[in-house]
C-alpha cells in the first residue's frame, strides 16, 4: 500500500466522483477527507496539518477551483502543496496550470492515471 499515512483532500461537487474517489484511494491506504466547496476546504486548511495533495474539480458549484488554487499558491503556509485540476473542459489545461496547479486530469478520467499522479507527488514526502 503506497498510500500509507499520506494524507489527501479532495473537493468536486459530484457526489458520485467523490464517493469513488474516496473509495479507490482508501484502498491504496490514503486517508482521504472530501469536501464539495473550495472554500470550505480552504478555510479548513492547517498549517500544523497539511494534506500531501489536494484534488480538485475546476467547475464547483459556484466556485472555480482555480481561484482556490491562487488562493492556496498566495499563502506562504500552503503554496508548496501539490494541486491538481479535474475538468471536463480539456481545452483548460494551460489555464489550470497557469492558476498554479501542478497537474491537469482531464475528465472523465482514467482511476489509474489519477493515481500515478498521486503517486507522484505522495511519494516525494
Amino acid at each position: 500500500m503506497s498510500g500509507l499515512n499520506k494524507k489527501i483532500i479532495i473537493v468536486d461537487d459530484n457526489i458520485a466522483i467523490l464517493d469513488s474517489l474516496q473509495m479507490m484511494l482508501g484502498l491504496e491506504g490514503y486517508d482521504v477527507q472530501i469536501f464539495e466547496k473550495g472554500s470550505e476546504m480552504y478555510q479548513q486548511l492547517d498549517r500544523n496539518n497539511l494534506p500531501n495533495l489536494i484534488l480538485m474539480d475546476m467547475w464547483l458549484a459556484g466556485e472555480d477551483g482555480r481561484d482556490i488554487c491562487r488562493l492556496i499558491r498566495a499563502n506562504e503556509d500552503f503554496a508548496s502543496l501539490p494541486v491538481i485540476i479535474m475538468s471536463a473542459s480539456r481545452g483548460l489545461a494551460n489555464s489550470a496550470l497557469d492558476s498554479g496547479a501542478n497537474e491537469f486530469v482531464a475528465k472523465p478520467f482514467d482511476l489509474f492515471d489519477v493515481l500515478d499522479k498521486i503517486k507522484k507527488y505522495c511519494d516525494k514526502n
